[in-house]
């Protein structure tokens, strides 16, 4: 919990305001018992019509006070709740945007999600909760208490029987419902997850017929839910006859008691309403802390949650060295002294694209492992160099290790033997901003946003000029189709593209990245949708723009047959290195993919 009272500490005082207040009216609440006592001994007992109007009006003044007591305590609690889930929802969405592969490795999606909403309203419901009902209840059981003895000490005896039978009730509930209460929330984060993957993959369900089996999957995980909420509500449920129960009987019990106190002139008629009225006071508060138990159970599992995010190390907390800087998109700090850019040329269909010129990137004999794994590394000993201007492609079968090869570059992951050298620099010990900043990437998953077609290529730039925007299109072979939109680069698309093809994704994608104007540009099998006239158009525009520093990884040969080198992966490790001329005539490997795709006929001529 010491993640909710962080969170609260700047709103101090409004929490503060709202116990003051919620104090007023408890202590408005035990005076009204008293009060009608004096009415009733004092004035009714006597005739007295003068005293009667005057404690009447005295209760009618009191009840006020309470009301507005109670009316600002709901206010300022709320503001304390509402603005410290509001604080904590965004550091915790900033949390998840500095992990690294590894950190969103730890956690589903699903869960994230539910972290982020579920959780956060039942961490901003528990403060709600302690600052009215748990600040009020203690108060009332303990000035009942008071009030009760300061009547008549002798009735409170009862209390002393009732109390502990109410306790046990308590710890039976704080010891079953905890653990019940965290279970809820995982079975919601399995049931986000089923969601969420049944509305991204929905027109694959359709495709192989999938539905049924898919309703199906959903319906476990949410009858499984459903069973623990009610097992959890079970415990609670249980309870609570067993607490009205103590509490009728102790009414009963001071009834019947005082009401022999009265025949025998102990005890006015008065006191015996008010020390009833108190006794009520007490047990009803008992029961409020009990079924506020349940909520502060559950809101204890989300906290414990949350803090599993905010504890997780972020990939800015790994790096050696250097602070970390903000750097806007597409500015990434290689400007020419004079502030000029180190060149620019003309792309081939036209179109101006300002290059910074290339990054020398080199890898020393490069191990990774991913950190859940427990099998042998992803990648051994890899060396190689990347030059300014030069175009490296990096071919292997599926599972080779590609992928997770240029990931390295950019700290996606953290390479866990060797070095990783941007420009003669360890990629460790460059402000993580500035070593993107340097880097385009168009990923094997064509990501686009909502929005229109020009926001997301500006996407790579933020300030990116409408020249800027429609020479990356036409450099990546998306202006023309672009162009046939009805509004052209003002259309709109929806969420991850819809209404655009696979290959027109990912030629929006490419012309994202050029727009960055990057030192290393890494091409993830990121024409694998597109057809091989339209992939040999775009890799002309990316020779004729000369400076970048180009990433090829594909599983087509076709689409690094121009590379000025290809490196060759197999289980990890580097099998071949040299161009397409060298490696068809001398390396096995790039012979057998080459021949099952282009044919035996081809690699012997």
């Amino acid at each position: 919990m010491g993640i909710v009272l962080r969170y609260v500490k700047p709103y101090w005082k409004q929490a503060l305001f709202a116990v003051f207040l919620m104090t007023v009216e408890v202590v408005c609440d035990l005076a009204q018992p008293t009060l009608m006592s004096n009415i009733i001994d004092g004035g009714v007992k006597g005739g007295r019509m003068g005293y009667i109007a005057l404690i009447g009006a005295i209760m009618a003044g009191v009840t006020v006070v309470g009301m507005f007591g109670g009316i600002g305590c709901t206010v300022f609690a709320s503001i304390a709740a509402m603005r410290t889930a509001t604080d904590l929802r965004s550091d915790l969405f900033r949390k998840v945007q500095s992990f690294s592969f590894d950190g969103l490795d730890s956690f589903s999606t699903g869960s994230l999600v539910t972290r982020l909403t579920n959780d956060v309203v039942q961490v901003q419901n528990l403060i709600l909760t302690m600052l009215r009902i748990m600040v009020r209840a203690p108060l009332l059981c303990i000035g009942g208490i008071v009030m009760a003895f300061a009547i008549n000490a002798k009735l409170a005896v009862v209390l002393f029987v009732a109390l502990p039978f109410l306790a046990a009730a308590l710890t039976f509930v704080i010891a079953k419902g905890f653990p019940l209460f965290g279970k809820v929330q995982t079975s919601l984060d399995r049931v986000n997850a089923v969601m969420r993957e049944n509305l991204a993959g929905v027109r694959l369900i359709k495709a192989f017929v999938r539905t049924d089996y898919e309703v199906k999957r959903f319906g476990d995980s949410n009858e499984r839910l459903t069973e623990i909420t009610v097992k959890a509500s079970r415990v609670v449920g249980l309870v609570m006859p067993l607490m009205f129960l103590i509490m009728n009987l102790a009414v009963v019990a001071v009834v019947w008691l005082s009401g022999v106190q009265v025949n025998e002139g102990a005890m006015e008629v008065g006191k015996v309403m008010a020390f009833t009225t108190y006794i009520s006071q007490i047990m009803f508060s008992l029961m409020m802390i009990s079924f506020t138990l349940m909520s502060v159970s559950r809101a204890t599992a989300s906290a414990r949650r949350i803090a599993e995010v905010m504890n997780h190390e972020s990939e800015r907390d790994v790096r050696s060295g250097v602070e970390t800087g903000r750097v806007e998109a597409g500015q990434s700090g290689l400007e020419a002294s004079d502030g000029s850019d180190r060149g620019s040329v003309k792309a081939a269909s036209g179109g101006a694209i300002a290059v910074r010129g290339g990054a020398k990137v080199t890898f020393e004999d490069v191990s990774f492992r991913y950190p859940q794994a427990a099998d042998e590394p992803v990648l051994r000993g890899i060396s190689f160099t990347a030059l300014p201007g030069e175009t490296v492609g990096i071919l292997g079968s599926t599972g080779s290790g590609k992928s997770t090869l240029v990931n390295l570059i950019p700290r996606f992951y953290e390479a866990t033997g060797g070095r990783v050298l941007v420009d003669g620099t360890d990629v460790r010990d460059i402000p993580l901003d500035e070593l993107r900043g340097m880097i385009g990437i168009v990923p094997q998953d064509s990501v686009l946003f909502s929005g229109t077609i020009a926001d997301n290529i500006r996407w790579g730039k933020a300030d990116a000029s409408e020249d800027e925007i429609v020479a990356a299109a036409k450099a990546a072979q998306a202006h023309d189709f672009v162009m046939r939109m009805p509004k052209g680069y003002g259309a709109e698309i929806g969420q991850r593209g819809v209404g655009l093809s696979g290959g027109q994704k990912q030629r929006l994608c490419i012309a994202r990245a050029l727009v960055r104007r990057p030192a290393v540009l890494i091409l993830d099998d990121s024409t694998s949708a597109v057809d091989m006239g339209t992939e040999a158009r775009i890799q002309t525009e990316l020779k004729a723009i000369s400076g970048f520093t180009i990433l090829v990884i594909a599983q087509r040969v076709s689409s690094v047959l121009d590379a000025d080198r290809i490196i060759v992966l197999e289980d990890g490790r580097i099998v071949g290195s040299g161009t397409h001329e060298e490696l068809v005539r001398t390396n096995p490997v790039y012979q057998d993919i080459y021949h099952s795709q282009v044919g035996e006929a081809a690699v012997n001529g």
